[in-house]
């Protein structure tokens, strides 16, 4: 287990040496005393950009519920987060950082 809590970082460094989009689902509340997920339901495009962020416990106004005592979820309404994907934003990636021309052949073949 990690210790940082926000592992969105990573994520963008994945879409980008992925050169893909990528797109990360995460439960976000208290599920009992022991155990608080996170959130941040989030997308990148392939050249690490967040695209989208469906918020979580370090989003504005978050501390203020906890506060009031309502510590079950820092988000009052279910979320859903729509984002374009533009086939030619990988191409585009791709074409101007050519990393799969650097790749072994015979460990990654095409």
């Amino acid at each position: 287990m990690n210790s940082t809590p926000n592992p969105t970082g990573r994520l963008a460094a994945r879409a980008i040496e992925g050169q893909c989009y990528m797109i990360a689902a995460a439960q976000v509340g208290r599920h009992n005393e022991r155990r608080r997920s996170y959130g941040h339901s989030v997308a990148y495009d392939p050249w690490g950009e967040l695209l989208a962020d469906a918020g979580g416990y370090d989003s504005p106004g978050v501390e203020a519920c906890e506060e009031e005592g309502e510590e079950d979820s820092p988000i009052k309404a279910p979320s859903v987060i729509v984002v374009d994907i533009v086939p030619g934003r990988v191409a585009e990636v791709r074409e101007r950082m050519p990393i799969q021309d650097h790749r072994e052949r015979a460990t990654f073949p095409r």
